[in-house]
């Protein structure tokens, strides 16, 4: 019988509060806008937000106080199934706007897509946390953990969904990289990747190209491709410093700018709280991050660091993405801002990555072996 190091109720008291505050005042932001722009009202999306980032809220202390082992022994299961959703997706996938990613459960719709982004992390954590060294830098144990990523990206980019598949592939890496490969391989995966990009083109939708001209010169088609990107530099350029005031953003109330309450909420936000409210709402997210690396660093156990350090880059890569589409830094791919944007999957996701980070914090002195056993 195997004696696990802390109890439940000692577990719930090392939750960090901190953290939990810091959530509570990002997923408040959102709710804030969401009812702003949907002209004073919590109908449409506020309400089901709220009760969203509850359940999340559940899900993530739940998440938190299991044994880390746990989730060790169940990370391929977990990714088994978030990868058979996927391919369920093509087959049965429900369509909105353009886009097959969603599972209808009748009760309600899952994106697998979101899912398979913690659950691939988990995976990579334990296939490395299971090696040594010595092996891992071997060109041939790298082939599994290669496809394991590469796979589910596929899939995701022929849902649509081209951010998706850039978070697995750039979250993924992460962890190839913290794991122990050593540099000149992972430049040798970056130059192989750059000289597939002609290859790639062909094989991309005429709408993602379209993006790409447009993220070039977005005046080209101004009342077309270019039109989202421009109204939403219009709405952060008119917020000015102190923004326009609450319910007072021109370009969301008198819906010029297109998905105010998903992509471009960024934008909606900054014309009505400026730049003093975005850096705020940067700042909150920037100490998330800080935790999230300082639990990766603080970990004793090799899955509990390459899990967090992965976990954190793919928060880090959410904000800085969505964030540098609307400022134009990138080109739009539908990235949602975390706990901000509207969408339930989404919101669980990142939920569940905090979870799992809290998990980490709290046993980061238990040290684990390769079968998943107490040292």
């Amino acid at each position: 019988m195997i004696r696990f190091p802390f109890s439940s109720f000692q577990k719930l008291r090392q939750v960090n509060g901190w953290i939990i505050g810091i959530l509570v005042l990002i997923a408040s932001i959102g709710f804030v806008v969401l009812y702003s722009a949907a002209g004073g009202n919590f109908f449409p999306w506020t309400e089901k937000q709220m009760i969203r980032f509850l359940a999340g809220l559940v899900v993530l202390i739940a998440i938190a106080v299991i044994d880390l082992r746990v989730w060790l022994t169940q990370s391929y299961i977990l990714y088994i199934v978030s990868l058979v959703m996927l391919f369920a997706v093509e087959i049965a996938g429900r369509i909105g706007m353009g886009a097959q990613r969603w599972i209808d459960l009748y009760v309600f719709n899952i994106q697998p897509s979101e899912l398979i982004k913690i659950t691939l992390l988990m995976a990579l954590g334990r296939y490395f946390h299971e090696m040594t060294l010595e092996d891992i830098r071997k060109l041939r144990y790298l082939i599994v953990p290669a496809l394991m990523t590469i796979v589910p990206a596929l899939l995701v980019m022929r849902q649509p969904d081209l951010g998706t598949a850039i978070l697995l592939l750039f979250a993924g890496g992460t962890i190839f990289f913290v794991a122990g490969i050593r540099l000149w391989k992972v430049m040798l995966i970056c130059v192989a990747s750059l000289s597939a990009i002609p290859l790639l083109w062909h094989f991309m939708y005429d709408y993602q190209k379209e993006r790409i001209f447009t993220f070039l010169d977005p005046e080209r088609d101004r009342l077309g491709a270019g039109y989202n990107i421009l109204q939403a530099n219009i709405a952060l350029g008119s917020g000015g410093f102190l923004g326009k005031g609450f319910r007072s953003g021109s370009q969301s109330h008198l819906n010029f700018l297109p998905e105010k309450q998903t992509d471009f909420i960024f934008a909606t936000y900054c014309e009505e709280f400026g730049v003093l409210g975005g850096a705020v709402l940067l700042f909150l997210y920037i100490c998330l991050i800080i935790y999230g690396y300082r639990v990766a660093l603080a970990s004793r156990s090799s899955y509990g660091r390459l899990l967090a350090m992965g976990l954190t880059t793919l928060l880090f890569l959410y904000v800085f993405i969505n964030m540098a589409m609307v400022m134009r830094l990138v080109p739009v791919v539908g990235v949602p801002l975390p706990l901000v944007s509207y969408g339930g999957t989404a919101m669980l996701t990142v939920m569940m990555g905090i979870g799992l980070l809290m998990s980490i914090a709290i046993h980061r002195d238990v040290r684990i072996g390769r079968a998943g056993t107490f040292l």
